[in-house]
């Protein structure tokens, strides 16, 4: 079985890395050279020419955002019009839900078996081979995959027809998007009003306003880390996709709709390329102080 890996970044090269342990031949693809040492070490094939990655048995995409793979699938270069019929593509970005319709409809009329099958988790599960993976499409065409799901998660969930993924993870996004925009709003009020920063993440990390948004990142906007997460300018793409499922279906998001506020003005306060604890910087200016520790 040969399979074929599209896209090294944040998550993509450590859930590569643990397709090796399925045993099948791997050939891994990206733009960048930056870990291809690391995958030649363990007997992986390399490359940065995409079409280079058709003949595998089944294609792996792991990239950051819808435009990116419908280029890489759809686009003038793409693999699309390369691919045969029974081969198997497998997207593990976080994309669109009406690009993931597009694409299955396009491999479909190839022929081509497809699955929707983002992750939750950040890189450290992504390391360990513990994602939670949300799958949509046939469900035989996820029983055959199942081997590789095991290689990189513990949580696999077949979630219905295809987009069924997609839409799943949204939702999951958009709740720890909220918890994020949250904290941002709330956390420099305390110390607006007198209270110290490290013991008032004590008390939220402990009670019930605990949540994994704050046990991720009030620690570390405590030290003024902003790094070890998704960065902003990517995740705002999960509210601009809930934004037209709301239009679409007339779905009332207000609470939603105010987190996206934070997120915008995060953005243009060029918070873009920090992670999602980045956004406290908007209220900390307005009020004038600083949540870290003393």
């Amino acid at each position: 079985m040969k399979l074929g890996f599209i896209g090294l970044g944040q998550m993509g090269k450590h859930i590569a890395m643990n397709m090796l342990k399925s045993g099948a031949e791997l050939m891994v693809n990206d733009t960048r050279t930056d870990h291809f040492s690391a995958f030649k070490e363990k007997g992986a094939q390399t490359t940065t020419e995409l079409l280079e990655i058709v003949p595998a048995d089944i294609i792996f995409l792991c990239l950051p955002d819808s435009t990116i793979v419908q280029k890489v699938l759809l686009g003038d270069k793409g693999l699309v019009k390369h691919l045969r019929k029974g081969q198997i593509v497998v997207d593990f970005s976080t994309i669109k839900y009406a690009t993931t319709l597009e694409i299955a409809q396009a491999l479909d009329e190839k022929e081509v078996k497809f699955i929707d099958a983002p992750v939750s988790g950040m890189e450290a599960r992504a390391i360990d081979g513990t994602l939670t993976v949300m799958c949509g499409g046939k469900k035989d065409v996820f029983d055959e995959m199942m081997p590789y799901f095991e290689c990189m998660g513990n949580k696999i969930l077949y979630m219905g027809d295809t987009g069924s993924g997609q839409l799943t993870k949204l939702i999951n996004q958009l709740l720890f998007d909220i918890n994020v925009a949250a904290l941002a709003e709330i956390l420099p009020m305390s110390v607006k009003m007198g209270l110290d920063p490290e013991k008032v993440g004590e008390v939220v990390n402990s009670g019930t306003g605990r949540s994994y948004a704050s046990e991720f990142f009030v620690p570390r906007i405590l030290k003024d880390s902003f790094v070890d997460g998704y960065p902003l300018k990517n995740a705002y793409k999960d509210l601009v996709s809930a934004a037209e499922i709301g239009a679409n279906l007339c779905i009332p998001m207000p609470v939603l709709s105010a987190a996206t506020s934070t997120y915008q003005m995060a953005l243009l306060k060029g918070q873009g390329e920090k992670d999602k604890g980045s956004m406290i910087a908007v209220f900390e200016e307005l009020l004038g102080v600083r949540y870290r520790s003393q």
